[in-house]
């Protein structure tokens, strides 16, 4: 698989295009978007050609489908693909299945990864996990995707909606996390800055452990119960976010228990 279209104009979308670009086995042959000027914009950067009509799509070996989870099945079977050509998305919750039975070879590349538009990413270090519609076809996924990235596993959809929900603990509701701890010092007249030094040594000390629980510091897992009844009088303003620090602070101390 040398010919490669990349479906879709988002944050994934343009990572990919880049990296792809950036290959010396693989070419990047166009972008297909719906959106106009996402489209033109994601195919200047890799250097390419670009269409907004799935009808009009370029012949190619394989069609990388990096669009919104629910739109990745009206998306395949919108393609005027060749016959022989393979498929995949790129979606950690949507099964294989998703994509149009028309391709007889089917898969998934799911990258572990948050993506932002404009921010470029180093695509060698992204965990990559793959899924194909057969043993033959997952071969030639798995050279293509060793080309892309440093970390290649298996994960059939089952697996892989695990590893979905890992990410958003780890990464979604983390940020979150910081939003909340932004809206406080805020409120105490200071800026999101002062926090930084802590988040960045709080993810230092996850990264250099052998697990994260290993590391956790704070009130909760002292079950220091002055602190903690001193912080939810605090939000006794927010209801739901009283009820979120207590129902936190209350799981740190039941699992720290339990190690």
């Amino acid at each position: 698989m040398k010919r490669i279209v990349i479906v879709g104009s988002g944050n994934l979308a343009e990572a990919l295009a880049r990296a792809v670009a950036r290959t010396e086995s693989l070419q990047l042959v166009q972008i297909c978007a719906r959106n106009e000027a996402r489209a033109r914009a994601v195919a200047a950067i890799a250097g390419t050609t670009w269409t907004c009509d799935p009808q009009r799509v370029a012949p190619a070996d394989l069609y990388i489908l990096a669009v919104s989870d629910r739109a990745v099945g009206e998306a395949a079977a919108a393609l005027a693909a060749p016959a022989g050509a393979a498929a995949v998305h790129t979606a950690g919750s949507v099964p294989l299945d998703a994509l149009a039975p028309r391709f007889a070879r089917r898969g998934v590349l799911y990258p572990l990864q948050t993506f932002t538009q404009g921010r470029p990413v180093d695509f060698a270090e992204i965990p990559l996990f793959i899924e194909a519609s057969d043993a033959a076809f997952f071969a030639e996924l798995e050279t293509l995707a060793r080309t892309l990235s440093r970390t290649v596993l298996p994960a059939d959809s089952s697996r892989r909606a695990l590893i979905h929900l890992a990410g958003v603990f780890a990464c979604n509701f983390v940020n979150h996390a910081y939003t909340l701890g932004e809206a406080v010092v805020r409120s105490a007249g200071l800026d999101f800055a002062i926090l930084k030094p802590l988040i960045g040594e709080t993810a230092r000390k996850a990264l250099d452990a052998a697990s994260p629980a290993d590391v956790q510091t704070g009130p909760a897992v002292r079950h220091d119960a002055p602190t903690l009844e001193r912080h939810e009088r605090l939000l006794s303003g927010d209801e739901q976010l009283q009820t979120l620090y207590t129902a936190i602070s209350r799981h740190i101390w039941e699992t720290s228990k339990k190690r």
